[in-house]
This record gives C-alpha cells, sequence and structure tokens, in this order.
C-alpha cells in the first residue's frame, strides 16, 4: 500500500494519476475534502480511502497501519502569504515528523514536498545542498525547518525531498490566490480580454519581466514516479526545469494557446507582497541531473499550450 498524504490536492491528486496509471490502486488518501471543489481531482481515480489528518496521526499513534510500501508526502499549508505562524508549525513542521517517523519505522520509501520558499530572496543561491538560508515568509520557514531536520537524523541517504519552484498545471483550481497565473489568465482574458500582471518593485527587473523557473505538473509526476521505483536515489533535490523565464514570456504562452495576441495590463504590488517577493528564481537541477541523468522536460511554450488547450479550454479540465 502506498500513503499520499494531499492525494486530494493539486500535485497530489495529479500523483494519484500517475499510480493509477501505472496500475496501482491501493493508495490510502490523508487528506481533507472541505466544502470547495477539490473533491472533483479525484472523480476519475481509484484509491482505497480517504482519512483526515488528525485521524491518520490517531492511526499513526497506535501503529493501525500495515503494509505501507511507501509515503509520499504532499499534504501541507502552502499558502506563503499564511500568516498563523503556530499552525504551519505544527501543521507542515511537526505532522512531517509524524510522518516520516512513520514511514522510517516500516521500511516504506519516504517522498516528500519541500519547496523554493526555502531560499528567500535568493540572495544566498539556489543549491539544494545549502542548509544557511532565510525564507522570506512562514511557510517557506516551515518547510526549511523540515528540510533541517531530514539533515539532523541523517536522513538524506534514505529518502527525499523535493524542493519544487512554481509548478503550474491541472487539479489546481481549488487553491484560490494560490493557484497559478496560467489558470488565473484564461479566466481574466475571458472575462475581459486581458491579462494583470504586478509592476516590478526592483529597478533591476522591468514590468512583467521577473522571473521563474516553471515547471509543469505532469513532468513533476514523471519525476516522482521514477523517484519512487529508483530508492537508490536519494536526498534533498531541487525539481523545477533549470530555465528561468519572465512573467511576460508566461503571459505571452498563455495568449498563443488561446490564438489570441497578448494583452498585458501592470498594477501595483501590494506592500505587504513587495516586502516578501522573489524577483528571480532558478533551479541549480544538478544534484538531480547527476541522479536521474535522462530526466527532461518540456519548454514552457509547449507545456502551457497542454494546459491551457488539453485541460483549461475543455469542459472538464481535470487530469
Amino acid at each position: 500500500m502506498i500513503v499520499l498524504t494531499g492525494g486530494a490536492g493539486f500535485i497530489g491528486s495529479c500523483f494519484l494519476a500517475s499510480l493509477n496509471a501505472a496500475g496501482r490502486e491501493d493508495v490510502l488518501i490523508v487528506d481533507s475534502l472541505g466544502t470547495g471543489n477539490k473533491w472533483k481531482n479525484l472523480v476519475d481515480r481509484t484509491f482505497i480511502g480517504i482519512v483526515g489528518k488528525e485521524e491518520f496521526r490517531d492511526m499513526m499513534a497506535v501503529g493501525d497501519v500495515e503494509d505501507v510500501e511507501a509515503v509520499v508526502h504532499m499534504g501541507a499549508c502552502s499558502s506563503t502569504t499564511e500568516t498563523d505562524a503556530d499552525y504551519l508549525y505544527d501543521n507542515n513542521y511537526l505532522y512531517s515528523i509524524d510522518v516520516a517517523e512513520f514511514a522510517i519505522e516500516r521500511g516504506a520509501r519516504f517522498i516528500y514536498a519541500s519547496s523554493a520558499a526555502t531560499y528567500g530572496s535568493g540572495s544566498r543561491g539556489y543549491a539544494d545542498s545549502s542548509t544557511d538560508l532565510r525564507p522570506l515568509n512562514m511557510y517557506g520557514y516551515s518547510k526549511h525547518l523540515f528540510d533541517r531536520w531530514i539533515r539532523e537524523q541523517n536522513l538524506t541517504d534514505s529518502c527525499v525531498g523535493l524542493k519544487f519552484f512554481n509548478v503550474f498545471g491541472p487539479n489546481e483550481y481549488h487553491k484560490g490566490s494560490m493557484s497559478s497565473m496560467v489558470f488565473k489568465a484564461v479566466s481574466q482574458i475571458h472575462a475581459s480580454g486581458s491579462v494583470s500582471l504586478f509592476k516590478s518593485v526592483d529597478p533591476s527587473y522591468t514590468d512583467g519581466g521577473q522571473m521563474r523557473d516553471f515547471v509543469y505538473v505532469k513532468d513533476v509526476c514523471k519525476v516522482m514516479m521514477t523517484l519512487l521505483e529508483r530508492p537508490d536515489v536519494n536526498g534533498i533535490m531541487n525539481l523545477g526545469t533549470g530555465v528561468a523565464r519572465t512573467w511576460n514570456d508566461l503571459m505571452t504562452a498563455v495568449f498563443t494557446a488561446m490564438g489570441r495576441e497578448p494583452n498585458i495590463v501592470y498594477t501595483d504590488m501590494p506592500e505587504g507582497l513587495a516586502k516578501q517577493y522573489q524577483n528571480f528564481t532558478l533551479a541549480d537541477m544538478s544534484t538531480m541531473q547527476r541522479a536521474l541523468p535522462d530526466v527532461q522536460f518540456g519548454s514552457l511554450e509547449s507545456t502551457v499550450a497542454d494546459y491551457v488547450q488539453e485541460h483549461l479550454l475543455k469542459d472538464w479540465p481535470y487530469l
């Protein structure tokens, strides 16, 4: 059996689709469906059942989960604007320790989600071997704390931590303000014919010229499936594409995928966001390239086109 925390969420449900495609249906999801449309991520999926986080904590405490082959820990509060530090400390750090110890005690493969938010402004680089990091928000700090715990427990040779960069793709529709700009842009274009980007607050970058390492969730899941099947590959590693592109590039790709001419409007960045805004991110992919030299990623234009044309413009956009 595979335990998949966050299995109804964005990356988790897409990974579940990959598991199902590989014939794996013995998956226990740990998640909360809430009152929104997150449940739709699971409509086409097959799995054993769903339990909540606290119920799973109780199950772990009494040893009420047997025959676990792997634990894939995608469950977390992923909001970079969440301000309840106590909640993030418990949900993203302490709970992750519980899940890790549960997997380790059973000799199960353990793969977990870290984040590029651990790198903060990027002034200290984006090398996944770095530990001297200064996150800009509590979400990034909670992820950094768990990465640090993994290293302190000498677990980097027996598990995988993935520092996700800007992941976009199907099944992110429930994420609201934390959904990707590709998803938001299609809605904006349908409504007004234009898209809105924040003006730059750094003179080093033009409006819309701020850069990100955008990575498609389908490519992410291919990597995760490979890692699930390769217990010899371990460590904390970046998962982006190794290529930084501008927000303007991203929006142009969306307009092109929709068969329209770009129409981008720039608005002032909220003061609170400006204080923790990353102007540039780029995954140093050397660790993953050494471990998995055959891993390849689609171009920004091809992956945006797939997302827009095969999902966002369809009546049923789910993977």
